[in-house]
């Protein structure tokens, strides 16, 4: 055999091997509560939002290939970077407010993912809520990074169950198209909001510090990976494993978003039904009108995405806490070895299971936790880019124009939807 085609087998081969922290940081993005806004989304408006999803599928590349070069580039995490580049008082309050959007949505997930639990078997879904709190919370303290990831990324099939729905459905494709392209876009009040909290939930911080967070972890995890800035010659490899996880990832992501919104504006918004308090909700009303085998899909769908977003949520949450104080993180760790990081992770599952039995709406709680993500994105994503564009701390590996535009660019409209939100909510 030839050299070359020893090469090209040796690149191909390994394909799905590099997909790891793009994919899950894609597939994490449609939780529980991503999909309980998407449903509303779908619900309210129909197929009049859809353009949102290719809207925001270049700018979401763009932002999470930016976080896992300073991962892979610098050899730490973002929150470690933005304390670089930021006043300490601004990043811990940024950082305070990501702990309340993660905690509330974490909350959010758990009881979706028991009341989704409930539908399929009909037993008791705050007896469901403990043992996935449990179950998720006892995975990320006791399993070794490189099997939790594995797990991670098996996982992210059930996402597909999205996709097997619309088979099942009569899709009207002119008005697909009509609102993939935003013809009969709408910027009413309401419009305005649900827009917000869809690129609130779509691009949100969490996700920037997970994906940053894992591509560390791949550096410490292997003996033969070393941070870019102090090896350059990994580069090449390293690069186009970035562009190919993270391309896949938000693929699959927005694919998944669009298959929701799709389904539940062919169903739930051409039967009269506008008004969507959770994502088992949308199982729920799916199943008069889309049969009891769509029903089905989508609830055990819920479980799925919950039981992978958990452990993105309260890990980045973790990652994010303890690299601002300067603690050791990592879940190949044991919870005595990075006692501080594993603290921040117990705190961020447990007071999010507690919303369940307190008197809290976590459906609203969710909603306006997503509108915040919208907002501190913002400061976050400025930071993230003042980091990727810096010399000093990226060297050769510093964003280049097209990266950097569209990283600029995504910030720019995430700040233009959060102020048309508030300029129309205020008039």
């Amino acid at each position: 055999m030839s050299k070359p085609d020893l090469r090209s087998r040796v690149r191909s081969a390994p394909l799905f091997k590099q997909l790891g922290p793009g994919l899950i940081t894609g597939a994490a993005d449609d939780d529980p509560s991503g999909i309980a806004t998407y449903s509303q989304g779908g619900a309210q408006f129909g197929f009049n939002l859809l353009w949102t999803m290719l809207l925001t599928f270049p700018l979401m590349v763009a932002i999470q290939m930016v976080s896992a070069l300073i991962g892979r580039v610098t050899g730490r995490g973002l929150a470690r970077n933005m304390s670089e580049v930021m006043p300490r008082p601004l990043v811990l309050t940024l950082l305070a407010l990501l702990f309340i959007a993660n905690t509330i949505n974490v909350g959010a997930d758990l009881a979706a993912m028991g009341a989704a639990a409930k539908l399929v078997t009909g037993l008791n879904e705050h007896a469901f809520t403990l043992f996935f709190a449990f179950l998720s919370l006892g995975l990320q303290l006791f399993i070794p990074y490189r099997k939790y990831a594995r797990f991670l990324t098996v996982l992210t099939f059930s996402l597909f169950a999205y996709v097997a729905i619309l088979f099942f459905l009569p899709l009207n494709w002119s008005e697909i198209g009509a609102g993939l392209i935003g013809l009969h876009a709408d910027l009413n009040e309401s419009a305005a909001t649900t827009i917000v909290a869809i690129f609130g939930t779509t691009i949100s911080p969490y996700l920037f510090f997970w994906q940053s967070a894992q591509e560390v972890e791949e550096v410490d995890q292997n003996a033969d990976q070393h941070p870019l800035r102090d090896r350059p010659r990994e580069a090449p490899r390293a690069l186009r494993r970035i562009r190919l996880d993270t391309i896949t990832g938000m693929a699959m992501s927005n694919l998944i978003a669009l298959a929701i919104m799709i389904a539940t504006a062919a169903t739930l918004h051409s039967h009269g039904i506008t008004t969507i308090d959770s994502a088992a909700d949308a199982a729920s009303a799916l199943k008069p009108i889309a049969g009891d085998f769509a029903f089905a899909l989508f609830a055990i769908g819920i479980i799925g995405t919950g039981l992978l977003a958990i452990p993105v949520l309260a890990g980045s949450t973790g990652y994010a806490v303890a690299e601002a104080a300067g603690w050791k993180t990592g879940l190949d760790h044991m919870p005595w070895e990075a006692r501080g990081f594993y603290m921040v992770i117990g705190a961020a599952v447990l007071l999010g299971l507690g919303i369940d039995w307190s008197p809290i709406d976590p459906i609203k709680a969710l909603y306006w936790s997503a509108v915040l993500n919208g907002v501190i994105a913002v400061p976050m994503m400025a930071a993230l880019m003042f980091v990727a564009s810096s010399r000093k701390k990226m060297g050769q590996f510093s964003a280049g124009w097209v990266l950097g535009g569209l990283g600029w660019l995504c910030t720019a409209i995430m700040a233009a939807a959060t102020i048309t939100m508030l300029y129309v909510s205020l008039h």
